[in-house]
Parts: C-alpha cells; sequence; structure tokens
C-alpha cells in the first residue's frame, strides 16, 4: 500500500481554488493543481480517487470559502444585510471566475451553491425577521422585501460578469442601494429608519 501523502488534503484544495480565482474553472485539472504544488499527480489521486471525487470536493470548498466572505460581523439585522450586499459584490468584481463558478452553475452538477447560499445566509442570521421587526413590517414583506433586493442584485452582477453590461463597483454598489430602498418602501417599511441607518452605515 503507498505512503500517505506529505501535502495536506486542504493544501491541495487551497491550490485548487487559487488556480480557479486566477485561471476559470476550466483550467483546474489535477496535472495543474499538481503542478501549482510543484509535486506529482499521486497525493491529489491518493485524497480525491479520481477527477469526480476532486471536483466535488473543490465545490464543497469553494462553497465554504464564498460563505466565509458572505457571514456579516454587525449584530444589527439592517448592518448584517448590507454586509452581505456589500462582500456579493465584492466577490463578483474581485473573483470574477469565482462568481461564475458559484452563481453561474460554470461548475454544472458539482457545484449547486448559487443562490441559495443567498437566501441561506439571510435564514441563518434571522435577519427577516429582525428586519420586520425593525421597519415594522410584517415578516412576510421583510422576505419579499429581502428576496427582491437579492434577485435584482444577482441579476445585476450575473449581467456585469457576463459582459452584458457594464459597470463599476461603486455604481453597481449605489444600483443595488436605490434598489433596495426602493423595494423597503414598496413592502411599507419605515423610511426614515432607513435613511438614518443608511447615514450611520457611511459614517462607518
Amino acid at each position: 500500500m503507498p505512503s500517505r501523502p506529505k501535502i495536506p488534503k486542504d493544501m491541495i484544495l487551497q491550490a485548487a481554488l487559487e488556480l480557479l480565482i486566477e485561471n476559470g474553472y476550466s483550467n483546474v485539472t489535477i496535472k495543474t493543481v499538481a503542478e501549482r504544488l510543484d509535486s506529482s499527480t499521486q497525493p491529489v489521486s491518493w485524497h480525491f480517487g479520481n477527477m469526480d471525487g476532486f471536483r466535488k470536493a473543490l465545490a464543497e470548498y469553494a462553497v465554504s470559502y464564498a460563505n466565509e466572505k458572505l457571514k456579516p460581523l454587525s449584530r444589527n439585522a439592517v448592518s448584517a444585510f448590507s454586509e452581505i450586499g456589500n462582500a456579493y459584490v465584492d466577490i463578483a468584481f474581485d473573483m470574477p471566475n469565482l462568481f461564475r463558478y458559484l452563481y453561474l452553475n460554470e461548475g454544472s452538477n458539482y457545484c449547486m451553491g448559487t443562490f441559495e447560499m443567498l437566501l441561506e445566509a439571510i435564514n441563518n442570521q434571522n435577519l427577516s425577521s429582525e428586519i420586520a421587526a425593525f421597519f415594522n413590517i410584517s415578516n412576510d414583506k421583510a422576505l419579499d422585501y429581502l428576496t427582491n433586493t437579492i434577485l435584482y442584485s444577482h441579476g445585476l452582477l450575473v449581467a456585469i460578469v457576463s459582459g452584458v453590461m457594464k459597470s463599476d463597483r461603486q455604481d453597481a454598489k449605489e444600483k443595488i442601494h436605490n434598489a433596495c430602498s426602493a423595494f423597503l418602501l414598496q413592502a411599507g417599511g419605515d423610511m426614515d429608519k432607513f435613511h438614518k441607518t443608511e447615514n450611520y452605515l457611511k459614517k462607518q
């Protein structure tokens, strides 16, 4: 039985993720990862068995990486939602290859995290109920507000990353902010609180 390779599994996955971010998913192979690690392909094969096992592990690793990027630091629901939105925009502009892989299903059957990742982030943080209370609207209206904002943000960023439209980071964030404001108004939210929170966040 061959001895256990000295290169750990996480190091291989990190190298693969870096290649994905730099060069795109189609350029990530056992061979290119081995070259990045200055190694033979044996450690990759030992840990993952074959290309199918390797790609599944990479998908999980990439989703986990993106989830960490989307995790808000603030305990305040409104601030947390703003942080998630800004992080989503930053992934699109800083790591478009990763964005395409995760959110445009470039990973095919291996990576199906896509839009559900953002909704899960909301549910995990209990944002909808907290935002409902903060803006004096029902939970259903709060969920509509959050979902509509995410749908708009996702569509906008997909168009930008796909090259359908041109926009810089700041312009994209302003468009999302304006849509967010409109969706909250549509939901019957307390706009005075929205603007006060908005001014507070700008000072941070």
